[in-house]
């Protein structure tokens, strides 16, 4: 937090009242930013559960897809089904100044032919349904990425308001107290001397 070194009499008063409107504007800020991450947080929080909920399920049926093309086919066939090289794209958004991740997709190359044609119903399932595994887990990875690092802003974004409210405003707030208590102080003292300097005549 900044210093608190206000120059003296009434420069320092509007030093603080300065200083003190910044800080309220700028937690006034803060918390409009905290309620638009917030429901961001959420919408993402729940994004995640479900691409994570989709991917489990597609990974599971890949599993079994992949054990049957095994107990089929042997290796050969499991290496059929294996996807091939698959290039990912990332979409990026921005709320409030922060980038995320919005979306992912990935796009698999051409798998090579089987020149013996000797592919099981089994290897062309397993295929597409490790294929749908892959895709739903870069949705997820991205949906969890993104949810991140909103989290992590929103825990930065407390803090720095909570520093400012409960920390530097009420610092400024007592500062400016105690500077018009003394400002009082010497304009009854300064006051009382001219009245002595000066006394009525009758």
């Amino acid at each position: 937090m900044p210093d608190l070194r206000a120059p003296p009499g009434r420069a320092g008063r509007l030093w603080l009242l300065h200083r003190l409107e910044a800080g309220r504007h700028a937690a006034d800020l803060l918390d409009r930013k905290l309620r638009i991450l917030l429901r961001e947080q959420e919408r993402l929080r729940r994004q995640a559960q479900d691409t994570d909920n989709a991917w489990q399920a597609a990974w599971r049926a890949a599993d079994t897809w992949g054990l049957r093309t095994a107990l089929l086919g042997g290796r050969r066939q499991l290496r059929l089904a294996a996807s091939p090289p698959t290039e990912v794209n990332i979409t990026w958004q921005t709320v409030m100044g922060l980038s995320y991740p919005a979306a992912a997709t990935c796009r698999a190359a051409a798998a090579p032919a089987d020149p013996a044609g000797s592919g099981t119903a089994a290897t062309v399932e397993a295929a597409g349904a490790y294929r749908e595994a892959l895709e739903a887990a870069v949705t997820h990875a991205a949906a969890a990425a993104a949810y991140r690092v909103i989290s992590a802003e929103v825990t930065a974004t407390r803090r720095r308001r909570r520093a400012l409210t409960q920390r530097w405003i009420p610092r400024l707030e007592e500062a400016l107290r105690d500077l018009n208590q003394r400002l009082e102080e010497a304009e009854r003292a300064e006051a009382i001397r001219m009245r002595w300097a000066h006394p009525a005549h009758g």
